[in-house]
């Protein structure tokens, strides 16, 4: 029941929040000593953890880039990252 509120809870929590939640699931997985079904459910939900942060800064970025614009006018800053 627990873990249903707080797989419910990921959406509203913040960028900070998310990291920090999927930072200590990390150590968790690290740390060793679960079974593979512990393993498979902390790995669900820090997948889920990862996608919310990278919503969160998808939404920062487009906000940046607006900004931009409207600050200069017309000019259009990308800061699509390089991979």
């Amino acid at each position: 029941m627990e873990e249903e509120r707080n797989e419910k809870n990921i959406e509203d929590m913040t960028f900070e929040e998310s990291l920090r939640a999927l930072e200590e699931l990390v150590e968790e997985l690290e740390a060793g000593g679960l079974d593979l079904d512990e393993s498979l459910e902390i790995y669900e939900k820090a997948i889920k953890l990862r996608d919310h942060c990278r919503k969160i800064l998808e939404e920062s970025e487009r906000k940046v880039q607006r900004l931009m614009e409207n600050a200069s006018g017309t000019e259009r800053v990308d800061f699509t990252p390089d991979r």
